[in-house]
């Protein structure tokens, strides 16, 4: 055992080449397997000012910007039981560690679901999901992970175990941490367990799916919003900027059928199907990956943006203001920083993941003090993923 594991009693390995943080290698890995060992580690760090970056399935390492630095990896494979499932009561309660396909067929087992639509769910893990905060498809009707969380325990830089929401046992004073921990790349302290507000599986599902010009997405999205029809999500993929768009409006629950034949009604085009468009909810590669969010409104001016660079594909949700770029060839630097330039014009652009070192990944940030105060009373001596979120937090 390392000196590192002697010193907290947790199990740690040396750190190898897969390992590595955004290109970053650590020391270390740590394995702990309860809340009271993640704290043992974090304790043991700070005495010896070690900085700690928490993973989970390891699916988004490499998002956000590369920590300053990097000695411990606190893999939390190992915290994947699901403590408590309280079926009557729509709630659920899982371990960090636990990934998001375990947690979708232990509660389906129940008929019930964590209303989340996330990447890589065979991998990505309860703390991850919180962690990189990306909403998902249904995000329109359910809301994003923030928005189900009803509690959570976290493990602060000093191995202060902290608890807000559900069965509160600790509170850190003044501060909603659920709210706070989700998106923040592991920069305020350790995600160890989360608390989920959930639903009924629904009896049906339907897609009302049609191939559009990209002058009529706009006003369909819009007409598809109001519907009393009511989609939980309406999605759109464009997967080459020279050609046509693909959208699929899901309906769930009683009358699926019918509701959805009424959207492909306002649409004017296109069928209904029982089946999940192939491409819903993926992300393809992520080398090149971006987030614009805007007001939906801005639809097509995010739409000309993309059409303007060419070199990008775009997913997303048409009805709340939210999608994601996918580079379709390689983009030179400059080619992508004039693409985010455009994009910038029409929302809110995040860099989630990229080769190049100088990109712009976040633009001005207005709530930036207040973020950099925040981390400042969370993690002190800069110890948790520093450097990774906005502004080098």
């Amino acid at each position: 055992m390392s000196s590192l594991g002697s010193a907290c009693g947790v199990t740690v390995r040396d750190a190898g080449e897969d390992d590595a943080v955004g290109g970053v290698p650590p020391r270390w890995v740590a394995l702990p397997e309860t809340v009271e060992e993640i704290a043992a580690v974090l304790r043991a760090c700070a005495e010896r000012d070690l900085a700690v970056v928490p993973a989970g399935g390891g699916t988004k390492l490499h998002w956000g910007l590369p920590p300053e630095r990097c000695d411990v990896l606190l893999d939390l494979c190992c915290m994947n039981e699901v403590p408590e499932h309280a079926a009557g009561d729509l709630v659920v309660r899982a371990q960090a560690g636990v990934t998001m396909g375990t947690l979708a067929a232990t509660l389906a087992a129940k008929g019930q679901e964590l209303a989340l639509d996330v990447p890589f769910a065979d991998d990505s893990t309860v703390g991850g999901t919180l962690a990189a905060g990306l909403p998902g498809p249904r995000s329109f009707r359910y809301g994003t992970a923030r928005d189900l969380l009803i509690g959570i325990t976290v493990v602060l830089a000093d191995g202060t175990v902290a608890h807000s929401g559900g069965k509160v046992v600790k509170n850190v004073a003044g501060y909603d941490l659920g709210k706070l921990f989700t998106g923040s790349y592991g920069t305020l302290g350790v995600i160890a367990e989360a608390t989920f507000r959930l639903h009924p599986l629904p009896a049906e599902r339907r897609w009302a799916v049609a191939e559009l010009r990209r002058a009529d997405v706009a006003p369909v999205a819009a007409r598809l919003a109001a519907a009393q029809a009511e989609p939980s999500a309406v999605e759109v993929d464009w997967p080459d900027p020279a050609g046509p768009l693909r959208l699929a409006a899901l309906v769930e629950g009683t009358a699926a059928g019918p509701r959805a034949e009424a959207l492909r009604e306002l649409i004017g085009a296109g069928s209904v199907t029982g089946e999940r468009p192939s491409w819903w909810g993926l992300i393809e590669r992520d080398d090149v990956l971006v987030e614009v969010r805007f007001p939906p409104s801005a639809l097509e001016a995010v739409l000309d943006a993309v059409a303007a660079t060419g070199g990008l594909a775009l997913r997303g949700s048409a009805v709340s203001g939210r999608v994601l770029l996918e580079a379709r060839r390689e983009l030179a630097e400059d080619e992508l920083t004039a693409a985010l330039t455009r994009l910038r014009a029409a929302g809110r652009v995040n860099v989630l993941a990229a080769p190049h070192a100088g990109l712009d990944r976040w633009g001005q940030v207005s709530a930036l003090p207040l973020m950099r105060r925040v981390k400042e009373r969370f993690d002190p001596g800069r110890r948790m993923s520093p450097g990774r979120f906005v502004g080098g937090i």
